[in-house]
C-alpha cells in the first residue's frame, strides 16, 4: 500500500536545506506555524530572517483564502496621509464572514521606513502593510510580515558598507547589516527626519564622499549620535540637516 509523505516533514526538511544552520528550537517553531497555519516553506509563505520567522503577504492571503475569507476593505485615511512627502497611511478591514464585525489594521509608509527599492510605490506598500495586519488580527497569526518590516532582507542597501569577514555576520551566518540600516529607518520614522538630508548629514560625519564609502563602525557611531541628538535636541538636530538642504535654482 503506498504511503504519503508527512507534509509537515516535507517542509521541515525544505527549510533545513533552504537555511542551512537553523537551531532545533526554530525549527519547532516552524514546525508549530505550517500545522496550526498551513504555512508553506514551499511557496513562500514563510521566511528566514536573522533567526526569526516572517509571514509573508502571499501566505497570508492564501491563509485567508482557506478560511473563505468572505473580504477585505481598504481605505486611505487622508487625515495621516501627506502626499507631498509620499507618505501614506492606509486602514484596512478584513471579513472573516458575512456578519462579521471586521477586523482592523492599519499601514503606513513614507520614503523613510521603506527599501530604496520600491522608492515611488509607497502608498502600495501601505495598503499592503494594512492588509497584512488585519489579516493577522483576523486569524491569530502572531509573526510579523516581512512587508511590514523598514527594510529589504533580499538585497543589500547600496548606500550602506558590504560586510567583510566573519565579525559582519551573525551567529546564524547572516548579515547583521539589516539591523544597522533597519535601526536608522525607525529613528528617521520615529522622529519624523528627511531620509535625504540624514543620509547626506551620515556622509559628512563618517567623513566620506557617500555613505556607501563608510566604515560599518562609523556609520554605528553615527546613528548613536543622531539618536541621542534627536531625543535630546530635535529642534537643533532640524536646524542642523537644513543646512545640507540643496539651494533651489531661481527661475529666470
Amino acid at each position: 500500500m503506498k504511503t504519503w509523505p508527512d507534509p509537515v516533514r516535507a517542509e521541515i526538511n525544505l527549510a533545513k536545506r533552504k537555511w542551512r544552520g537553523v537551531p532545533a528550537e526554530r525549527l519547532a517553531e516552524l514546525r508549530e506555524l505550517v500545522r496550526r497555519y498551513h504555512l508553506s516553506v514551499f511557496l513562500g509563505d514563510v521566511i528566514n530572517i536573522e533567526a526569526g520567522w516572517y509571514v509573508t503577504h502571499a501566505g497570508l492571503l492564501r491563509l485567508a483564502q482557506r478560511n473563505h475569507c468572505s473580504g477585505i476593505r481598504t481605505t486611505l485615511e487622508r487625515q495621516y496621509s501627506e502626499p507631498a512627502h509620499n507618505r501614506w497611511v492606509f486602514k484596512a478591514t478584513v471579513y472573516k464572514s458575512p456578519r462579521s464585525r471586521g477586523f482592523v489594521g492599519y499601514g503606513d509608509a513614507d520614503p523613510s521606513n521603506v527599501s530604496s527599492l520600491v522608492h515611488g510605490a509607497e502608498m502600495r506598500v501601505a495598503e499592503t502593510r494594512a492588509v497584512n495586519r488585519a489579516l493577522r488580527k483576523a486569524y491569530g497569526v502572531g509573526l510579523c510580515s516581512v512587508e511590514e518590516l523598514g527594510w529589504a532582507p533580499s538585497r543589500p542597501d547600496p548606500d550602506l558598507p558590504k560586510p567583510n569577514g566573519a565579525s559582519a555576520a551573525g551567529s546564524n551566518g547572516h548579515s547583521s547589516q539589516p539591523r544597522l540600516r533597519d535601526r536608522l529607518c525607525l529613528l528617521i520614522r520615529q522622529h519624523r527626519l528627511d531620509a535625504a538630508l540624514v543620509k547626506a548629514y551620515a556622509a559628512d560625519y563618517c567623513g566620506t564622499p557617500t555613505l556607501r564609502d563608510a566604515s560599518r563602525e562609523s556609520i554605528e557611531a553615527f546613528i548613536n549620535d543622531l539618536a541621542e541628538r534627536a531625543t535630546k535636541d530635535r529642534e537643533g538636530l532640524l536646524c542642523h540637516l537644513n543646512s545640507y538642504a540643496k539651494p533651489q535654482e531661481a527661475n529666470p
